[in-house]
């Protein structure tokens, strides 16, 4: 239906050109006629029909479709996945490090909006599995008897695993040096695009920057909801949690922050703390926890990467690089202070020091406000 047009729009009836004569022969003055009779009743039907259309569409009925997002974005799903979903998203990311629930959230609604129609019969579901897909991540996780994409908390936990195992292949590229960027961007990208074509750009290539950047559009909206659902056990307080110094003394060299690489030139993000440590000094475990990798990189040289597990819920890792000789291997466990290897200058390096890394889910931050007398 049309709506029916309204001010200068309204059809308005046309006077007849001419009007009778008073007398034959004899011209009479002619006068504007006044509107007819049947006009006097058929407009005001008119002109509340065509208010009542104007209302209709401006406010619309409970199924429209929303007006507040691009051309092509798919429908904001919050008011769509109420909070009992939060649980499942971070059972799905927590042995996981940078994939959030929020991250894994806006993930699905950048894939379907959280709707399962709109499928194509090869991708079903909300993560728009494959068969294939299907067979190798899908599991019956909520323990109703059936394994399938339509289920949205098996689908839940189905990407989550897929991307899980990505961000641990971006983990060991990116802790070899063979690719460089934000672990969640390098998740999501290895997604799009295959990990081999972002092991070969090196970092997360043209192909895939707007599938992240949809992604990280959506991330805000499912922060707040992961948020307004609180778990309901407290984890551990992260300001709380103190680390040893890895070397006897903290003498900084190089800070966090951005810098100009001192042999390759390049300005970009010290990821970590340079601290001055003679050749052979003794380097150890600022905490406890699982070796999850000891070796030589181009760029690290003799590096070794501790996981302590989760605090509140994130993954903490630090790193131990430029060492001369490893003393731990993959996979061993360590207590506090147990050493690593001594100082060193491998791989790009100008001389003896220890180059220290703390990463909170896969996020590189300040070292400093990490240590006993940090900030």
């Amino acid at each position: 239906m049309q709506n029916v047009p309204k001010g200068d729009g309204v059809e308005q009836t046309v006077s007849p050109s001419s009007t009778a004569s008073t007398t034959a022969g004899a011209a009479a003055p002619r006068r504007r006629r006044g509107p007819g009779a049947c006009l006097l009743v058929v407009l005001p039907g008119v002109v509340t029909l065509g208010a009542v259309f104007a209302f209709v569409s401006l406010v619309g009925d409970d199924t429209a479709a929303p007006q507040d997002r691009a051309p092509g974005q798919a429908e904001s799903a919050v008011s769509n996945v109420d909070g009992s979903y939060v649980p499942w998203l971070r059972k799905a990311t927590a042995d996981c490090v940078g994939v959030t629930p929020a991250l894994l959230a806006a993930h699905i609604d950048q894939l379907s909006g959280w709707q399962s129609d709109g499928a194509s019969l090869s991708e079903r579901g909300i993560a728009r599995f494959t068969d294939a897909g299907w067979k190798k991540w899908g599991r019956d996780d909520d323990g109703n008897g059936t394994s399938t994409p339509l289920d949205r908390v098996d689908a839940i936990m189905a990407l989550g695993r897929q991307d899980c195992d990505l961000s641990k292949r971006m983990t060991a590229l990116r802790t070899k040096g063979a690719v460089n960027g934000d672990l969640a961007d390098l998740t999501l990208a290895a997604y799009a695009v295959g990990v081999d074509e972002v092991a070969e750009a090196g970092k997360v290539p043209a192909s895939a920057r707007l599938f992240v950047t949809e992604v990280k559009q959506r991330l805000p909206q499912y922060s707040a909801l992961v948020r307004r659902n609180p778990e309901q056990e407290a984890g551990v307080q992260a300001g709380s949690t103190r680390l040893q110094h890895p070397v006897v003394t903290l003498s900084v060299t190089s800070p966090f922050g951005s810098r100009k690489h001192p042999l390759t030139g390049v300005t970009k993000l010290h990821t970590g703390v340079d601290f001055d440590a003679p050749q052979g000094a003794q380097v150890s475990a600022a905490w406890g926890g699982v070796v999850e990798f000891a070796g030589m990189t181009p760029a690290y040289g003799y590096r070794v990467v501790i996981d302590h597990g989760t605090i509140q819920g994130k993954r903490l890792q630090t790193t131990y690089s430029h060492l001369s000789a490893l003393q731990v291997s993959a996979g061993q466990t360590l207590a506090t202070g147990q050493a690593v290897g001594p100082a060193g200058s491998t791989g790009l390096s100008t001389g003896p020091h220890l180059d220290f890394e703390v990463l909170l889910d896969g996020q590189y931050t300040d070292p400093m406000a990490w240590l006993t007398d940090g900030g």
